[in-house]
């Protein structure tokens, strides 16, 4: 286990008061700034000043006096130089690869991704003469095979959704680095609990949607990179995230930085609960995925990568074979037992579930997901902590008992 704590880190740097000494950072929700002297504005605009180069702000979509304080936060939370904060995690997916590729390059990425991911790699970005070879991310020397001259990025999730199958990403940092390449790694469902860039990611993105805002009720992303990095996504002339306008909205901003203070109790929380209800269906013998088990294929990497304290994470799976099943279970699960929601997402206080194959993964052509190892009945679940933990465990073993998992 790693020892870095990125919730004291983030704690070191989060004393942002509001204009008017207020204990919280204050809302700016201006669209444009103004200047004292009229030559700093075509200053501004040659990128000789900004927000870290004499405090100045010109537009929204560009830099945000809220917004850049969230992205301070995460930056330090994920233990990079700079951050910057978009509208959505597929802005920051789409902005990041885009800034580094171009017409013929080639991308090398995981397999088990997002359903979104992967249609903008293989669907949207061959549109642009981009390509992209999908490999098996537990798979190092698949990677290495399909690395072409042609190839500028690598691209793997840290936790594969929905199969929760590991990237390596020390490994994966050696290999990209040999290679003069750069290592892109989503790391959406183990906020705090995996920190890429300490492993060796040079860019980390988010959809903060999820375990970091923790409430459901916002959509939102994050770059993490080197100040140069965030710096070319912003530049006026050629930077995607300012061109492309995926601008957070400073309430959105400030609403997530409220919560960013829980982050790490609710992670604890979330990987606490996750790793008692999949102790209790492996001794069930149901058909359980999750990291934090030692049965689990990868445990060993993931113990080896997570900080220490945080546990393993919110996310597992139950193989329930076919469609019908698994939508049986769901039924039971909120309908009856009032176990969790039938819903997209994840990262929610309470449970969400879906059969990832039919929704979030519904992009995939049905023989792609049988060869990244997705089954049409994988039910995944995202463990909430509402309710008793042992109330929550007699729910979801009278469920996978009802339906014959067990």
């Amino acid at each position: 286990m790693q020892s870095y704590d990125p919730d004291q880190a983030m704690t070191e740097v989060r004393r942002e008061f509001g204009e008017h000494g207020g204990v919280t950072p204050s809302i700016a929700r201006s669209a444009t700034f103004t200047v004292i002297e009229p030559q700093t504005m075509p200053e501004i605009f040659r990128g000789l000043r900004g927000p870290d180069k004499g405090g100045c702000f010109l537009y929204s979509r560009h830099f945000n006096p809220t917004v850049d304080v969230l992205a301070r936060y995460l930056a330090a939370m994920e233990g990079t130089e700079f951050a910057l904060c978009t509208a959505s995690g597929m802005s920051a997916i789409a902005c990041t690869l885009l800034q580094l590729c171009r017409g013929g390059d080639h991308i090398v990425a995981s397999d088990t991704v997002y359903g979104g991911t992967h249609a903008l790699l293989k669907d949207l970005f061959a549109e642009m003469n981009i390509r992209t070879t999908f490999v098996d991310p537990s798979r190092i020397e698949e990677f290495e095979a399909a690395i072409v001259p042609e190839t500028r990025v690598i691209y793997t999730e840290t936790i594969g959704n929905p199969t929760l199958k590991a990237a390596d990403i020390p490994a994966l940092s050696r290999l990209a680095h040999e290679r003069e390449i750069v290592l892109v790694v989503d790391n959406t469902f183990t906020p705090m609990m995996i920190s890429p860039a300490r492993l060796g990611a040079d860019i980390v993105v988010y959809s903060m949607t999820k375990f970091i805002n923790g409430a459901s009720d916002l959509i939102a992303g994050a770059v993490c990179a080197e100040r140069d990095f965030i710096y070319r996504l912003m530049d006026l002339h050629t930077g995607r995230v300012m061109l492309l306008g995926p601008t957070m909205d400073p309430r959105v901003a400030f609403d997530i930085l409220q919560r960013l203070p829980h982050l790490g109790l609710r992670m604890r929380e979330h990987s606490a609960r996750a790793q008692a209800i999949a102790e209790r269906l492996q001794a069930l013998n149901a058909p359980v995925t999750y990291p934090g088990l030692t049965a689990y294929a990868q445990h060993t990497l993931v113990e080896h990568m997570v900080n220490m304290g945080y546990g393993y994470g919110g996310m597992l799976t139950l193989d329930c074979r076919t469609r019908e099943r698994a939508e049986q279970l769901m039924a039971i699960l909120q309908n009856e037992e009032r176990f969790g929601l039938i819903a997209v997402s994840l990262g929610y206080f309470d449970t969400l579930m879906s059969c990832s194959g039919s929704s979030t993964s519904s992009e995939i052509p049905p023989e792609e997901q049988a060869g990244m190892g997705l089954s049409p009945g994988l039910l995944r679940i995202a463990i909430g902590y509402t309710g008793g933990l042992e109330a929550r465990i007699g729910q979801i073993e009278r469920a996978v008992r009802a339906v014959g998992l067990v």
